[in-house]
């Protein structure tokens, strides 16, 4: 994933937001949550650009496993808890009110099995009368292979370009990012390959309930591309 390019992530990203996004996602809980919402787990949570945003009305946490992300998340909010595990199988000693799992970050689970056990503790952590909240990627229907793609930064101290060609491979997005990045210590060029599932709308549906969560799908969701939105009844699942 981020591996090589964490220390320009919020730069990349930079043009998403956060702020407007979060907004969405309060109004999305307050409409659907059959429980008070005081805590909130994001699963996948990148460098907390969310958090920033949602703490002010929660107790939150997140969870990500990739550490130098989560390094730089917890200098960004030394206030918060962060966990360093895996969005498919974690265990932590605690419920939330609300899971939340962002930004098409649910694709890299990379197999239907995947989804449903990532679905699953994500279940496991939220109280009855809560919600998993999941933002998918395109759909297989809506992937462009051979789509070109690219990011650009523009500041005094740092440039950088992101490159790509879309391409698809047995029900992956499979992305080779291209990084062009300029700083005052010179010019460096190297590569990530992201690989993306294509899941299914009836897909995602079926690891929600097979997860026992009662779930709807919001067409425009954050940005979008969707919301899948689960609600945990009264009765634990199996």
């Amino acid at each position: 994933m981020f591996t090589k390019s964490v220390e320009f992530y919020d730069a990349i990203y930079e043009w998403k937001d956060y702020r407007a996004e979060a907004e969405r996602l309060r109004t999305v809980i307050q409409t659907h949550a059959r429980r008070p919402v005081e805590t909130l787990l994001d699963v996948a949570c990148g460098t907390g650009q969310h958090l920033v945003h949602l703490k002010p009305h929660f107790a939150v946490e997140g969870l990500d496993l990739n550490p130098e992300i989560l390094a730089t998340a917890r200098r960004r909010h030394p206030d918060v808890v962060f966990h360093h595990a895996d969005m498919v199988r974690f265990d932590l000693p605690r419920r939330f009110d609300v899971v939340t799992c962002l930004f098409a970050s649910i694709a890299y689970a990379g197999t239907v099995a995947k989804l449903h056990e990532a679905v699953g503790s994500m279940r496991r952590h939220v109280r009855a009368g809560g919600l998993v909240i999941v933002e998918p990627f395109v759909r297989p229907e809506d992937f462009q292979p051979g789509r070109l793609g690219a990011i650009f930064v523009d500041r005094p101290d740092l440039k950088i370009a992101r490159l790509h060609i879309s391409a698809a491979d047995r029900g992956l997005a499979v992305l080779p990012f291209h990084y062009l990045v300029a700083t005052p210590s010179g010019v460096e060029h190297f590569v990530e390959r992201h690989e993306l599932a294509l899941f299914s709308h009836d897909e995602y549906l079926a690891a929600f309930r097979a997860a026992d969560l009662t779930v709807r799908y919001e067409h425009d969701g954050l940005m979008g591309r969707g919301l899948y939105i689960g609600l945990r009844g009264n009765e634990p699942a199996g």
